[in-house]
């Protein structure tokens, strides 16, 4: 009987550990916007907008990157590329969503996450700014055609905001370098030239297509070694 009292006890009081711990931890995780603020100006930060592009278009916080936390197979494919052992601040419109994304975040792995309370409606109360993007034109299928007839053409959909895309910049920036007047590249924005990305039915970001005079003879998405882009361009 009293080994049972002492059993029941113990278990009780390794619940209330537990939950005081999880819930001192959510505290910790929401930070006010003064003191995300600081983090944000510190420079050793990644910093990560949850929203959807059609939010983040609309005005962001200087460098983030960008997962739509609703779209769960894009988020996870987007953060998988973020380094784990790096701080991370993350933002929504109102805090809610990021906060859940900081939680998953958490449990995946991540050392250091903030969320800024109250997102950008409390950013911008607070008399900050964000960053606009700047509004241009889309790049039409008819001068995208124009691009991509002569030569070996590599056409890369990406966008600024797309965190495996920065990741494939220094690759594209080798094989430039490395093969110089092999190749033409081409870049789409993946944020912006919507037509031209139906057109060619890409649809991730980054999606990689090689054209040989106009005709299209290999593609793939996401991230792809500079050893298999090489093999293609200069087959």
């Amino acid at each position: 009987m009293m080994k049972n009292f002492i059993l029941k006890f113990c278990c009780f009081f390794m619940w209330v550990v537990s939950s005081a711990c999880e819930t001192h931890a959510q505290e910790k995780l929401s930070i006010p916007v003064a003191e995300f603020e600081t983090k944000l100006k510190a420079r050793n930060y990644q910093v990560l907008d949850v929203r959807t592009a059609g939010e983040f278009k609309a005005g962001y916080l200087k460098g983030a990157l960008q997962a739509d936390w609703l779209n769960k197979k894009e988020f996870e494919e987007r953060t998988r590329h973020l380094n784990p052992e790096k701080p991370l601040l993350v933002y929504c419109a109102s805090g809610v969503r990021s906060e859940q994304a900081a939680k998953w975040l958490l449990k995946k792995g991540f050392k250091e996450v903030y969320n800024l309370k109250g997102g950008t409606a409390a950013w911008q109360v607070s008399g900050k700014k964000l960053e606009a993007s700047q509004i241009a034109a889309q790049l039409s299928i008819t001068d995208f055609e124009k691009m991509i007839q002569s030569g070996i053409v590599l056409v890369d959909v990406g966008a600024e905001w797309c965190p495996p895309c920065k990741k494939m910049e220094p690759v594209i920036k080798q094989l430039q370098a490395e093969l110089t007047d092999k190749f033409k590249l081409v870049k789409v924005d993946g944020g912006n030239d919507i037509e031209v990305m139906k057109y060619i039915k890409a649809d991730a970001l980054p999606t990689f297509v090689i054209y040989k005079n106009g005709k299209e003879i290999w593609r793939d998405f996401g991230i792809v070694s500079k050893e298999v882009l090489q093999s293609q361009l200069v087959q």
